[in-house]
């Protein structure tokens, strides 16, 4: 078999952090097949995931359709609560294109963004940001696209 041939066998094995498609280039820690972000796994089915590891923190982006019932196990957001209430968030300034934290790779946030602060059981900080719909006030994007950054255990 060509040289070529065995490189492109093991492309993303050669490319990417730990042969993990999802991490981004200068990862320093390789997260789990099921990725547990701020407390919560993220939503079954979502598509779209990167993650950037530094110093014992994480960020993670996806695109999912099920934000709420994730804002929700994560205990980011409590059962009843509607989705943009301000003890929880707030809105982003931009209404355009957000770009990612530096080293996140993927795909930038379409705006507008609202952004949840939550304090974990553990007494660590947790910011989530979420594509709010551009038409629909008072609900997400679907999908919508979601960068969590957290302390990892």
């Amino acid at each position: 078999m060509p040289a070529g041939g065995i490189v492109w066998l093991f492309r993303d094995e050669l490319f990417h952090p730990f042969g993990d498609v999802r991490a981004c280039e200068g990862s320093d820690m390789q997260l789990p097949g099921v990725i547990r972000a701020g407390g919560a796994s993220i939503p079954a089915g979502a598509h779209d995931i990167h993650y950037f590891t530094r110093n014992g923190s994480a960020e993670v982006t996806f695109m999912s359709g099920q934000i709420p019932d994730y804002l929700h196990r994560a205990g980011i957001l409590p059962d009843g609560e509607p989705l943009f209430d301000e003890k929880y968030g707030s809105k982003a300034v931009a209404d355009d294109e957000i770009d990612l934290p530096d080293g996140l790779c993927g795909s930038p946030l379409r705006g507008p963004v609202w952004i949840y602060h939550s304090t974990s059981a553990t007494g660590s900080s947790v910011n989530v940001m979420v594509e709010r719909s551009p038409t629909v006030n008072d609900n997400f994007r679907s999908p919508a696209r979601v960068v969590v950054t957290y302390k990892l255990p």
